[in-house]
């Protein structure tokens, strides 16, 4: 089985389907979603089991292996990034994840993947953002210095304890159980208010939106899918890869697909780019379709019509 952590969480659920598509039974944990999705419902009984977990207990943590078989770890889970304290949010992340990779190394498993972000590449020139470029020593934000220091922690535990270490530099995602305020891309903002028929109120603390501004973005099941692969791929080259759609998509491309998808939507954007934005920037994923053959299957349109008829019926 594979323990997904975080595994109820928009991109650990879908991580899950996507393995138990391919076949690999899964424990997800749950901490502060706890609801099973719809789409991981259904299935035998012992295909997919969810543990409560707080990812800081590691008693707690190293109980699960006791019950199960775990070949691989997804680790997922994360302290919320708006705790006001830094320190709590460091202690919380780091406990939470040198239990996981104890966990790995007890349990002997294949695998560990643990979850980085598009962040770590702050300070990095050039539109096109490749794995092995070099990474400039800057503290912008807590998420992406907690995640590379989890790249070096993962490595070092893997190379020792002789599991494969894979960082997921993961882009901007979007889908279904996603943040429908989120206050790093306002784009899900933007859907939510037009199915809901609520105002697009973009006003601060909401990031901004001009129609030529452009972003990384993929959609919640092909990151999903990609992170499964990644998983049960019979070997892997290298030991970090991005995890997106590979291709910048400008803003005004979603709002144009939103207007189509939403009957009544009618949104539109200020022309132009926003003159305060950094230079945009995406993710190569070369590497992740060499090594995976992975391909998106959701381009904006798509994504969008699909992400539509899920809020119909949810809060998320």
């Amino acid at each position: 089985m594979i323990l997904v952590t975080g595994g109820l969480g928009s991109i650990g659920s879908h991580t899950a389907r996507a393995l138990l598509d391919r076949g690999e039974p899964v424990v997800v944990t749950a901490h502060r979603a706890t609801g099973l999705p719809s789409f991981l419902a259904g299935e035998p009984e012992g295909r997919v089991v969810v543990e409560p977990l707080d990812t800081t207990d590691e008693a707690a943590f190293l109980d699960i292996g006791k019950r199960h078989e775990i070949s691989g770890i997804v680790h997922l889970a994360a302290a919320p990034h708006d705790l006001p304290d830094p320190v709590e949010y460091l202690r919380a992340d780091v406990a939470g994840l040198l239990n996981a990779l104890n966990a790995a190394r007890q349990w002997g498993v294949r695998r560990f993947s643990v979850a980085s972000t598009i962040g770590a590449y702050a300070g990095v020139a050039g539109e096109v953002l490749v794995e092995d470029t070099p990474l400039p020593a800057l503290a912008v934000h807590r998420i992406p210095v907690m995640k590379k220091t989890a790249e070096l922690f993962s490595a070092l535990v893997g190379d020792s304890a002789g599991f494969d270490a894979v960082s997921l530099r993961i882009g901007t995602i979007w889908g279904p159980l996603g943040v429908p305020d989120n206050p790093f891309t306002p784009l899900p903002r933007l859907l939510t208010s037009a199915v809901w028929a609520q105002d697009a109120d973009l006003t601060p603390p909401r990031p901004p939106a001009f129609a030529e501004d452009r972003t990384d973005l993929c959609y919640v099941k092909d990151c999903g899918r990609a992170i499964a692969l990644l998983m049960c791929a019979e070997r892997l080259n290298h030991r970090v890869y991005n995890v997106s759609s590979g291709r910048p998509v400008r803003y005004r491309e979603v709002v144009d697909a939103i207007n189509a998808a939403v009957p009544g939507a009618n949104l539109t954007l200020p022309e132009g780019r926003n003159p305060a934005r950094p230079p945009d920037n995406h993710l190569d994923i070369s590497r992740l379709r060499a090594d995976t053959g992975f391909e998106p299957a959701f381009d904006v349109e798509r994504s969008v019509r699909d992400y539509a008829a899920w809020l119909q019926d949810h809060d998320r």
